[in-house]
């Protein structure tokens, strides 16, 4: 669904009302916690001592996923609907977020069911989920790109003043 995004690649640098900045602001924090994960999923497969550094990485796993859920709800739930009153949700822009936000979702949900369990995991499913965080950080820092370059500009551009402040003042929240 990358392609959706293509025709809207070429926007110039718009500055962002208040509610929007705090959204893109909300990114940031989200890949340092992604680049943790990953360096967490590497010394999994480098250490001796794996199942320590799994328990670890499954802990940050399982808080990174709060964070990350606190913030798509915002975009799914406001901003996102909020723009469907201008461009649609079926095809386009906000097809190719949501679609994003699921595959996310989905590679960290899995991550988490299979760490549900009490007893250790194989060597084998550790590095089948090292696998899904690692999946996870390259959708998420690719979709976090599109929505800075292409989905907040068209955002900003798109609504009225009063639909901005409307916006910040839900996404406070």
């Amino acid at each position: 669904m990358d392609g959706c995004m293509g025709a809207f690649s070429n926007r110039k640098l718009v500055a962002l009302s208040q509610g929007l900045a705090l959204l893109k602001e909300e990114h940031p924090p989200l890949i340092k916690m992604l680049e943790e994960l990953v360096e967490l999923s590497n010394q999994v497969e480098d250490s001796d001592q794996k199942q320590a550094v799994f328990a670890t990485l499954t802990g940050k796993v399982k808080a990174f996923f709060d964070k990350l859920e606190a913030h798509s709800e915002k975009e799914e739930n406001i901003l996102f609907k909020m723009m469907e009153a201008y461009i649609g949700k079926g095809m386009g822009p906000i097809a190719v977020m949501e679609y994003e936000h699921d595959q996310a979702k989905s590679m960290i949900g899995g991550f988490l069911s299979k760490t549900k369990g009490d007893s250790p995991l194989s060597t084998e499913d550790m590095y089948s989920c090292t696998a899904l965080i690692r999946r996870a950080y390259s959708i998420l820092v690719d979709h976090f790109t599109k929505e800075e370059n292409v989905l907040y500009p068209m955002a900003e551009n798109l609504f009225s003043e009063e639909e901005k402040e409307l916006l910040y003042a839900r996404v406070q929240s």
